[in-house]
């Protein structure tokens, strides 16, 4: 991890912002994540909503994003069905036809491109792309593989086996879905939504980031693009993640900064010392011994945490989780 001596909205210039458990939970807000990033445009951060969710618009996604609190607009949205449709466009002819598995976010984003939508094979489409839309049926599919396999070129908007369920277990994602055509064809897809890098180069494109920081719930989208696309990158545990997921967290999943929320773009970040088999960050240190861990002092319990991610993350070998869960409970209030 690293340390920041100014508050996270000021020491970079954009935000690239999850939606879905960072700013709302379905059509909730997240606490405090409306206050904080009003907080963070005022001292001068541009903030930008970057989702793996294909299946809205933009401007849908900006109202929804109004709706809790967080005023936004089409441009302030970057979605994979952008990055998918940007890929696609580099590699075919204008106004070329494609085979759209998936709702109007992929539609509009092909359109905005250059690109001609279609719903049936039997037009030869260049290529097949899909997302997740919930109506999404065994017809589309047939069609989307009967055209992948006649060749045509198969992108995925996002790779994401599960979606929030609401209250219950996880549904269905489109990296599910995508395996009906790719079992069916033998094709694997092209992924361009986290934690793949075309989505995030589509949104330092659009920004113009020169110094951006990913703010996330998730390690296996939000943290891993961050890790793919070369920057920094902040966890929050508003979402899916929990302290415990993020210790033994491997290499390419483990953030730079950790905090409860979205206030943790407001305040510095304390540095993580390493004296020995000791990890110090404010009043508290952490040792490991074997697969053995500890935590003492008092204070903020976050820089309790940071200083036990230290020791954690010593090693690539991430730790077994047994070995982690007692000395998260000293941190409890």
């Amino acid at each position: 991890m690293k340390e920041s001596d100014t508050p996270l909205c000021e020491a970079y210039d954009v935000a690239l912002l999850d939606l879905d458990g960072v700013v709302y939970v379905g059509r909730r807000a997240v606490p405090a994540a409306a206050e904080s990033l009003a907080k963070a445009r005022a001292a001068g951060q541009r903030l930008a909503f970057v989702t793996n969710n294909a299946s809205r618009t933009p401007s849908a996604v900006a109202a929804l994003l109004t709706d809790v609190g967080v005023p936004a607009d089409a441009a302030d949205v970057v979605t994979s069905a952008q990055a998918a449709a940007r890929l696609l466009a580099e590699r075919l002819p204008a106004g070329s036809p494609v085979l759209v598995v998936g709702g109007m976010g992929l539609r509009h984003a092909l359109y905005a491109r250059g690109l001609r939508p279609v719903s049936t094979a039997a037009g030869r489409p260049a290529a097949v792309v899909q997302g997740f839309h919930p109506d999404l049926g065994y017809g589309l599919l047939s069609e989307g593989a009967k055209a992948v396999t006649a060749g045509a070129l198969f992108v995925g908007s996002n790779g994401d086996l599960t979606i929030p369920g609401g209250d219950g277990p996880p549904n269905p994602g489109n990296g599910a879905l995508l395996r009906v055509i790719s079992s069916a064809t033998g094709v694997e897809p092209i992924v361009t939504g986290k934690p793949e890098r075309p989505l995030h180069q589509e949104s330092i494109l659009r920004t113009g980031a020169r110094n951006p920081l990913v703010v996330g719930d998730r390690l296996d989208t939000d943290i891993e693009g961050a890790h793919n696309g070369g920057a920094d990158s902040l966890l929050v545990f508003t979402g899916v993640t929990e302290p415990l997921d993020a210790l033994t967290a491997p290499p390419n999943r483990r953030p730079t900064y950790l905090a409860p929320d979205l206030t943790g773009l407001l305040v510095p970040h304390p540095r993580t010392v390493r004296d020995g088999d000791a990890h110090r960050c404010g009043g508290w240190t952490a040792r490991r011994d074997g697969d053995t861990f500890t935590v003492t002092g008092s204070g903020d319990p976050y820089d309790g945490l940071r200083a036990l991610a230290s020791a954690a993350w010593a090693t690539d070998e991430p730790p077994p989780r047994a070995a982690l869960a007692g000395a998260l409970e000293s941190l409890a209030p």
